[in-house]
Order: C-alpha cells, then sequence, then structure tokens
C-alpha cells in the first residue's frame, strides 16, 4: 500500500505580499529619514572626538614649547653665568692695563648667542656642549680660535697673552706715528692754532683794531648814503625826461 504523498509547502511569498504591501511610500522615507539621523549622530560624535583630541593636542604642544622655551632660557642664562665668572677672573689681569688705553672693554653682551668681548675683535662665547669656552678674534681672513677649552685658567692664560700682544702692537702703532712726525706735527697745529686765536683776541682789545672796525663802519654808511643818492638823482631824471613834458 502505497503511502500518502506530503502536502507541498504553502507559498510564503502570497502570505508576505499584503504585509510587504502594507509599507507605504511615506513610511519608507521616514524609515530612510530616520536612518540618515542616526548615521549622522554617530558622524557628529567622530567630529568631537577629533576636535578634543585635536584641543588636547594644542595643549601639549603649548606645555612642550613652554618647557622647551624654559630649558633654553635655563641654558642662556648658565652660558651668561659661566662667562661673568671668567670676567671676574680676568679683573685682575685688567686692573693692570694701563689707563691711557682705551682698546679693552670687557663685558658680556646677553644677546641669543652670549659673548664675553675683549675688545672689538676678542671675544669668548660657549661652545655648544655648553661648557667649553671657545676665545675667538675677527680677523681680515676670517675668524680664527685662539683658545678652546674647559678651564677657566687656560681661559685667562690665553686672554692675558692676547691683552699683552694688543698692548704691543699699540705702542707700535704710537712710536711709528712719533717718528713719522704726525704726532709732532698735530701738537705743532694745535699750537699755532691757539696763538692765532691768542693773537686775535689781542688785535681786539688793542685800539688799532677798535679804529679799524670804526673806519670800515664810516666808510660803508658813506657808501650806501652815496648809492641811494645817485638813485635818486637818477630817478628825478627819468621823470623830468619822459614824464614831466
Amino acid at each position: 500500500m502505497e503511502e500518502p504523498l506530503p502536502a507541498p509547502p504553502a507559498d510564503t511569498r502570497v502570505a508576505d505580499q499584503p504585509h510587504a504591501s502594507a509599507a507605504t511610500p511615506a513610511e519608507r522615507l521616514s524609515l530612510l529619514v530616520e536612518r540618515e539621523r542616526v548615521a549622522r549622530k554617530g558622524a557628529a560624535g567622530s567630529l568631537d572626538e577629533r576636535m578634543a583630541s585635536l584641543s588636547g593636542a594644542l595643549r601639549r604642544a603649548r606645555l612642550e614649547n613652554a618647557e622647551r622655551s624654559a630649558a633654553i632660557s635655563d641654558l642662556r642664562a648658565a652660558e651668561i653665568a659661566r662667562l661673568e665668572m671668567l670676567g671676574e677672573a680676568l679683573s685682575p689681569v685688567l686692573a693692570q692695563v694701563p689707563r691711557d688705553c682705551d682698546i679693552f672693554d670687557v663685558g658680556v653682551a646677553p644677546a641669543e648667542r652670549p659673548r664675553l668681548f675683549i675688545d672689538q675683535i676678542g671675544f669668548v662665547e660657549m661652545d655648544r656642549d655648553r661648557r667649553t669656552y671657545r676665545f675667538l678674534q675677527d680677523t681680515r681672513h676670517g675668524r680664527v680660535t685662539l683658545r678652546e677649552s674647559d678651564s677657566i685658567d687656560d681661559l685667562v692664560e690665553a686672554i692675558t697673552s692676547y691683552i699683552a700682544h694688543r698692548l704691543i702692537e699699540r705702542e707700535k702703532a704710537l712710536a711709528v706715528d712719533y717718528a713719522s712726525g704726525g704726532a709732532a706735527q698735530a701738537l705743532g697745529v694745535k699750537i699755532a692754532a691757539a696763538r692765532e686765536r691768542a693773537n686775535a683776541r689781542e688785535n681786539d682789545k688793542s685800539l688799532t683794531g677798535k679804529t679799524t672796525r670804526a673806519a670800515a663802519f664810516i666808510a660803508e654808511f658813506f657808501g650806501a648814503a652815496a648809492f641811494f643818492a645817485f638813485l635818486a638823482v637818477l630817478a628825478a631824471w627819468i621823470y623830468r625826461a619822459y614824464f614831466a613834458g
């Protein structure tokens, strides 16, 4: 006996059609709008997070910049302090320089790169390690290093020798100037000028000078009077010749 065949499954598409057809275009549009609103909320949340992270990054950058600036300022202050220590160590040497010698003006220039100037062409600055002193000099052929050391005593010795050589050069220049007659000639010109001024003052005070000035004044007065009289005569003649007739 044959078994009965199972019944075919019911077609669900027919059952779903009324449910699918129940979604009107307005409902589908509202569903799309809701999905877009949810997506926008998620995007706004991510934007707020990015803005918050950027604000934090800016704060961290400002703090790092302030710390770096403070570190640079501290390093510059340390360089200035080291250069001032070197200047104090040079005080006994500078006290022995002749008083009439004004070529050495030792002092610290607190610029972006602090320097201890010995004169107009020689100065000391710190190396990149902030511990080593560098004694430099500007020459016609460029800048040369005279001494480089981290010991103040070595720098004092080098600067003392430099000052001694500069004093010898100054003495030689003065000797050459005197030998060439430059100093004597300049002194003679000053003396002659002083004598001329003194003589002029004496002449002004003397009777001859007063008489000369009086005669010059009288001559100028009569000369001016004669000139104006001539102009008056000329004007009268022109009037009679051209206008009176």
